[in-house]
């Protein structure tokens, strides 16, 4: 009797998270368009895909989203990819203004399988990425999309970096404040350099959750 109620409980607790989910993303769905009207805008954004050297672009996805214009939204699979696409990032801080992990990430990888891939085409959700990636803290401040960190870091437009600078920013991308260039240049030039192996072809990603590449110091 029991194993009976407790399985009647468990049934109506999942209906209930399934239903919830649901409202949830048609929501996401009939404000989609609104939300990154702003976000597209090509007066909205201080860089533009076309700007940036296809070297670049390559990079940033080869660290951050490896299969980022072949996956629907959500990637479980390949090498070094991690738990966080792109797309989901941005379904973070566009739908959410406090997120917090459990539930909410659920809700999050929904949204950008089933609202924002089907609903803004990867070079928009790109854009909107490079544009608003947030970057650490500098002076209590947030940090936030590639063009600010420029400044902020090196005080120079994003289009005058060099490619070590560039990649400086990149390697912050997985735990900003942790490897910030101001906070710990030490950590975050050593990350640099794996990363450089990485674009080498000189080290692959073992696996999903492979996202820090030390066994490249071997």
């Amino acid at each position: 009797m029991k194993f009976k109620k407790l399985s009647i409980t468990i049934i109506i607790a999942l209906i209930g998270l399934f239903t919830y989910e649901a409202v949830m993303v048609y929501k996401a769905r009939s404000v989609t368009k609104n939300r990154f009207f702003k976000y597209i805008k090509p007066d909205f954004n201080p860089i533009h895909l076309v700007d940036i050297p296809e070297k670049r672009l390559q990079a940033l996805l080869k660290v951050q989203d490896p299969n980022f214009y072949h996956h629907n939204g959500l990637d479980f699979k390949t090498p070094g990819a991690g738990l966080t696409t792109i797309t989901q990032a941005i379904v973070k801080f566009v739908y959410f203004d406090h997120f917090r992990s459990g539930f909410m990430k659920i809700e999050q990888s929904l949204i950008a399988w089933l609202v924002v891939n089907p609903m803004i085409s990867k070079n928009d959700q790109l854009t909107v990425f490079i544009n608003n990636a947030y970057l650490g803290t500098l002076n209590n401040k947030p940090v936030i999309g590639f063009e600010m960190a420029s400044k902020r870091y090196f005080g120079k437009t994003f289009k005058q970096l060099s490619d070590e600078e560039y990649l400086s920013l990149v390697a912050m991308l997985i735990a900003p404040d942790g490897y910030s260039i101001k906070k710990y240049p030490e950590k975050n030039r050593t990350r640099v350099k794996r990363i450089k192996r990485l674009l080498s072809g000189e080290y692959k990603p073992y696996g999903l959750q492979d996202l820090y590449y030390s066994f490249s110091d071997k």
